[in-house]
C-alpha cells in the first residue's frame, strides 16, 4: 500500500513540474497523494473544509468589498440603476462564476466541458430557480419594467441560442468568440440609449441611495434574520463568527477601505505595504517574481519582489508617521484600488475553488461534467441566490428579476467569452474545438425553456410574475438536476 502511495505522489509531482499543471497557492493533489499518502477518510473532509473556505473568501471579497466599491464607483461615474446593474453589478454577481469557468477553460482534461457545464447550469439555476424563488417571496404578482424586462429576457434567450448554434457545430472561429464579448457592449449600449430615452429633463442620474441599499440589503436582511433564529442558529452563528475573523482580517489587510469612516491607520499602511506586492504575484505568469534588477547598489540584482517590498514598506512606515486623521471626504483612489483587489481575491479565490473541485473528483472518480453541473454552478451562484431573495424581501422585486438576467449574461458572454477569444487566438486560424457532451445539450434546452417560458408568461400576464410560475420554474430546475446528474453519471 504504501508503494503504492508513493508511485502515486511521484506521479502527482511529476505532473506538477509539467505546463499543464494549474496554478495556484495550494496543490491539492499533493496534499491528497503525498502528506496524507492518498487516504480518502481524510482527504475529503480537509479539501470540504478548504472548499468552504474557498467560498466564504470568495462571497466576503465580492460581498463586503466588491460590491461597495462598485456602488461607489457607480455613483462617482453618474451612472443610472438600470445601467450600473447591466455593468458595475452585473460583474459583481457573474465574477466568481466567470472567473471560475473561464479558469477551467484553460485547464487540460474534462475542466473544459466542466467550464462549459458551469456557465450554462449557473445560468439555469439563476433564471429558473431564483427567479422562482424572488416570484414566491415577493408581493403577489408584481410588476416588472415592460420594455427593461423585454430587452434583458430576449437578448439573453438571443445570446444563449447563438451559442448553442455554435456548441452544435463542435467548433468555434476567433470571430465568433469576439462576437459573444462584442454582444454584451451592445446590450450595455443599448441600455445607455434606452435610459437616455427614459430620462426626464432635469431629474438627476446618479442613484447612489438605491445602488447603496442593493448592496446593503444582503448584510441586512442576513443580520435580521440571525437574531431570529433559534438556540442552535446563535450557536452556530458564533462558530461562523469565529471562521469569519481570520478571512475578514486578510481582506482587511489587502483591500483598502472606501469610507472615511471606516479608515483605521494600521489597515491602510497594510493595504500600501502587501497591495504592490499581490499585483506583482498576480502578473507573475508575465513578470516573474524572482527577476533579478538592478537597484541601488550597482552590479547587485535583487529579486524584484524584493525591491517592491521594500519600496512599499517605506511608503508604509511614512504613512504611518506622517498621517495622523482619517481624511475628510471618500479618496476615489481607494475605492479603484478597492476593486481592482477585490477581483483579485475573486479571480484567486475562484481557480482554487476549481483546483480543489477538480481533484475531489479526481479522488472520488466523478466526471468532469458533474462538477459543472452541480457543486460549481451552485458554489458560484449561491450568492444570486441569496442577494436576489434579499432585496425581494426588502420590497425591490424588479431589481432582483433585472440581476437574475444581468449577472448570468455577463457570466456567459464576457467571462465565457473572453476565455474563449484567448483559446481560439491561440489556436487562430484554426477554430477551438468543442468537445461534446449530452449533458451540456441539455443544459441548453432547459435554459432556453426557462427563458422563453418566463417571457412568455409574464408577457402574457401583462408583465406582472404570477406566484403560480414561481413553483413551475424551481420545479423545471430540480427536474434539470435530476437528469443532469442521471446523464453524468451515466455517460462519463
Amino acid at each position: 500500500m504504501a508503494s503504492l502511495a508513493d508511485t502515486a505522489c511521484a506521479s502527482v509531482r511529476s505532473n506538477a513540474g509539467g505546463a499543464r499543471a494549474p496554478s495556484g497557492l495550494l496543490s491539492y493533489a499533493s496534499l491528497h497523494a503525498c502528506t496524507l499518502h492518498g487516504d480518502r477518510r481524510l482527504s475529503l473532509p480537509l479539501l470540504a473544509l478548504l472548499l468552504l473556505l474557498h467560498f466564504r473568501i470568495l462571497a466576503a471579497a465580492a460581498g463586503s468589498h466588491f460590491s461597495p466599491a462598485v456602488s461607489r464607483l457607480a455613483s462617482r461615474l453618474r451612472l443610472s440603476p438600470s445601467m450600473a446593474a447591466v455593468t458595475l453589478l452585473a460583474m459583481g454577481n457573474g465574477a466568481p462564476d466567470a472567473f471560475a469557468s473561464a479558469a477551467a477553460l484553460r485547464g487540460g482534461g474534462g475542466m473544459p466541458r466542466a467550464g462549459l457545464a458551469a456557465v450554462l447550469s449557473a445560468g439555469a439555476f439563476v433564471s429558473a430557480f431564483v427567479v422562482g424563488a424572488v416570484a414566491l417571496i415577493a408581493p403577489p404578482h408584481f410588476a416588472v419594467p415592460p420594455a427593461s424586462f423585454s430587452r434583458d429576457v430576449f437578448l439573453y434567450l438571443l445570446a444563449a441560442s447563438a451559442l448553442f448554434c455554435v456548441y452544435l457545430s463542435a467548433e468555434i472561429f476567433l470571430w465568433q468568440a469576439v462576437a459573444l464579448v462584442l454582444f454584451y457592449a451592445f446590450f450595455v449600449g443599448l441600455v445607455f440609449y434606452m435610459d437616455l430615452g427614459a430620462a426626464a429633463p432635469g431629474k438627476p442620474v446618479v442613484g447612489s441611495a438605491e445602488l447603496d441599499q442593493m448592496a446593503d440589503a444582503l448584510p441586512v436582511s442576513v443580520e435580521h434574520q440571525k437574531r431570529q433564529r433559534a438556540r442552535l442558529w446563535t450557536v452556530l452563528t458564533k462558530v461562523t463568527r469565529v471562521w469569519d475573523w481570520p478571512v475578514t482580517f486578510v481582506l482587511k489587510l489587502t483591500i483598502p477601505s472606501t469610507l472615511p469612516s471606516e479608515w483605521n491607520k494600521f489597515y491602510i499602511c497594510a493595504n500600501i505595504c502587501l497591495c504592490p506586492l499581490i499585483l506583482l504575484y498576480s502578473f507573475s505568469s508575465f513578470i516573474p517574481l524572482d527577476s533579478r534588477i538592478v537597484f541601488l547598489l550597482p552590479h547587485i540584482r535583487f529579486p524584484l519582489w524584493s525591491v517592491v517590498l521594500l519600496v512599499s514598506f517605506c511608503l508604509a512606515l511614512s504613512h504611518f508617521h506622517f498621517e495622523k486623521e482619517a481624511p475628510e471626504t471618500e479618496n476615489i483612489a481607494s475605492t479603484l484600488i478597492s476593486f481592482i483587489m477585490s477581483v483579485f481575491w475573486i479571480s484567486t479565490m475562484a481557480g482554487e475553488l476549481l483546483n480543489c473541485l477538480a481533484t475531489i473528483g479526481v479522488i472520488m472518480d466523478l466526471p468532469p461534467a458533474i462538477l459543472g453541473m452541480t457543486v460549481l454552478a451552485w458554489g458560484n451562484s449561491i450568492g444570486d441566490l441569496v442577494a436576489d431573495v434579499a432585496l425581494a424581501k426588502n420590497g425591490q422585486p424588479t431589481i432582483a428579476i433585472a440581476g437574475c438576467f444581468a449577472g448570468p449574461m455577463f457570466n456567459m458572454l464576457v467571462g465565457l467569452g473572453t476565455a474563449l477569444v484567448m483559446q481560439t487566438a491561440r489556436v487562430y486560424p484554426k477554430p477551438f474545438i468543442l468537445e461534446f457532451h449530452v449533458g451540456i445539450v441539455v443544459a441548453f434546452v432547459f435554459l432556453l425553456l426557462s427563458l422563453m417560458g418566463t417571457l412568455l408568461v409574464v408577457t402574457w400576464a401583462r408583465y406582472r410574475v404570477p406566484r403560480f410560475w414561481g413553483y413551475c420554474l424551481m420545479g423545471l430546475y430540480i427536474l434539470f438536476t435530476i437528469v443532469s446528474i442521471a446523464i453524468a453519471s451515466s455517460s462519463g
